[in-house]
């Protein structure tokens, strides 16, 4: 197997975390970015020989230099992302564009970042962590749908874009996960409705035919799957990681 670079954004914890671990584990290099430079450094160290880098994937000044002090990348896994709960009449526009800049407009700078260099080397794999709220609608979480529905929106359209190019680009849409995304959301259950935790799991947990939520390892699987190079025929796909869960 060639060992190949990876930058794994929104790499310190959750999803991003597990993705990094399983790269790693397949012997690639890996570059971890976010916000947070002491949770990512500790988990660079957890992992070994793995880079950090500072980066607010929603600015774009501070994409294009995360990028440039990064080796050139081959698989870049745009993972970094935020969501709010709210009826849409009470979300505000700062919300608003907040989750659509970190969600959507950070995997769109991310990857514009990247795919020049992937062009020029005839090979690169693009995989945004979406989820199954850019599959279907959520009631109260309009903006993170809306924003997780562009970046399967955008995944289509890249991958067709650069077809011909070496680089694949897909989407992973996981159902709900085991993550601080998650946490915060079954605390938001509970105190609006008085439910206690393990309730409030369930409740989540429902959604899933397979009557549990899916674990970071899973949807890891998925990326890691994405991105060797015998899965150059998938292209443009948005691969729902979520126990059977439809629309």
């Amino acid at each position: 197997m060639t060992r190949r670079h990876a930058v794994v954004t929104g790499g310190g914890s959750g999803i991003g975390a597990a993705v990094a671990r399983a790269l790693v584990n397949e012997g690639h290099r890996v570059t971890l970015m976010g916000r947070h430079l002491q949770r990512l450094q500790a988990h660079a160290d957890a992992l070994g020989d793995v880079a950090v880098q500072v980066c607010d994937v929603g600015d774009e000044a501070s994409v294009q230099a995360a990028f440039a002090a990064t080796p050139p990348v081959d698989l870049l896994i745009n993972n970094a992302g935020q969501v709010e709960t709210a009826p849409l009449a009470k979300t505000s526009l700062e919300v608003w564009q907040r989750l659509l800049n970190v969600n959507l407009t950070g995997s769109f700078l991310c990857s514009r970042a990247v795919i020049p260099a992937m062009r020029e080397r005839g090979y690169g794999r693009i995989v945004n962590v979406a989820s199954t709220a850019g599959l279907k609608g959520y009631a109260y979480v309009a903006a993170y749908c809306a924003a997780k529905h562009g970046v399967v929106g955008m995944t289509r359209a890249l991958a067709l874009e650069l077809a011909r190019s070496g680089i694949t680009v897909n989407a992973v849409c996981p159902g709900y996960t085991e993550t601080e995304i998650v946490a915060a959301a079954i605390e938001n259950i509970q105190a609006k409705t008085g439910r206690s935790a393990e309730e409030a799991r369930a409740e989540l947990a429902k959604a899933n035919p397979q009557g549990r939520l899916i674990t970071p390892e899973e949807v890891a699987a998925s990326v890691l799957w994405l991105t060797r190079p015998e899965a150059g025929g998938i292209n443009g796909q948005a691969i729902a990681v979520c126990g059977g869960e439809t629309a």
